[in-house]
């Protein structure tokens, strides 16, 4: 009984100082989360776009944001740049197949701390079947206490991509061979 005392002190010393990472649920309910993204027409003007349906969580830990993890899933089919007839095209064979591919996901493989709360994201993204790694530029926003009781933790991010990196081929012209990825999102705690 001594032994077993002895072993179940040491072992709440041990996990005393140890903090575990806080895990979060992306509030697209409340919609305090976008994934946008911008590419160019043609070199002469943006076209800005959003995809409407998605969701995922993340992990981190304050005192090891080294450890930080995060899990999206988009529904590609929720394509939107406020002009139906180009959000068809998009939708279609020619660029995302939403038929064929549903979904696209993104699933952090490393986080590098950077100066203040900015950051490095790798991971591996899937669009439009193509797995590729990429790296997002992060910054968190801020943490705290929301009204209703819970609490929220936010950051941004951009990437930029390219197209035919994806097996997406269609020609839109030089100017619009990378895309920028524009991501906005906040967690609340679990």
């Amino acid at each position: 009984m001594k032994k077993t005392l002895a072993a179940l002190s040491f072992a709440s010393l041990a996990f005393a100082g140890t903090t575990l990472a806080d895990d979060y649920v992306i509030d697209t309910e409340g919609q305090h989360a976008s994934v946008q993204f911008k590419i160019s027409h043609l070199g002469y003007s943006y076209i800005f776009g959003r995809f409407d349906e998605f969701s995922g969580t993340f992990s981190y830990d304050e005192e090891n944001p080294a450890a930080a993890t995060v899990n999206v899933t988009v529904n590609t089919d929720s394509i939107n740049t406020n002009h139906a007839e180009r959000d068809k095209h998009l939708r279609s064979a020619d660029m995302l197949d939403v038929s064929e591919f549903p979904q696209s996901t993104f699933v952090s493989t490393a986080y590098t701390p950077g100066e203040g709360d900015s950051g490095v994201l790798e991971g591996n993204l899937t669009l439009h079947g193509v797995t590729k790694p990429i790296s997002i530029a992060v910054e968190q926003v801020g943490a705290g206490d929301d009204p209703w009781g819970g609490f929220r933790r936010g950051f941004t991010g951009t990437a930029t991509i390219t197209l035919a990196d994806f097996g997406i081929d269609y020609n839109l012209g030089p100017a619009s061979r990378e895309m920028e990825l524009i991501l906005a999102v906040e967690g609340i705690r679990q």
